[in-house]
């Protein structure tokens, strides 16, 4: 079972800047694309960032030029650099993986979240 954990959440003042972490877990055979997402009160749940280790990095246009995606080289961890954060930027924030288990089990794992908070 593919088990996501993230941290680094806070609260913090706009302009501040926040990492957020996400670890992932399990008897993983290959992962094909790892991003985040985030969801405010009420609203959908909205992609934010995401890495496909095939190419191509994708950024919503709410992060782009402020956000920045990375993983580690060994695909079990997955970062999110934030600056110059915004209010609107409040929401909590999940780790998603999607890959193989063994050579043919699809996965597609959720962590449950950070909370970010910026203040005006």
């Amino acid at each position: 079972q593919v088990q996501l954990k993230e941290s680094g959440g806070a609260l913090v003042q706009a302009g501040e800047s926040l990492r957020l972490s996400c670890v992932v877990t399990g008897e993983i055979a290959s992962v094909r694309q790892m991003g985040w997402y985030r969801q405010a009160p009420g609203q959908t749940r909205d992609r934010v960032a995401e890495i496909h280790f095939g190419g191509g990095t994708y950024y919503a246009d709410s992060a782009k030029d402020r956000f920045t995606v990375f993983a580690n080289d060994t695909k079990n961890g997955l970062f999110l650099q934030m600056n110059s954060l915004k209010p609107e930027d409040t929401a909590v924030y999940y780790c998603n993986a999607q890959g193989l288990i063994g050579a043919v089990s699809p996965f597609n794992s959720w962590g449950r979240g950070t909370q970010v908070a910026v203040s005006s």
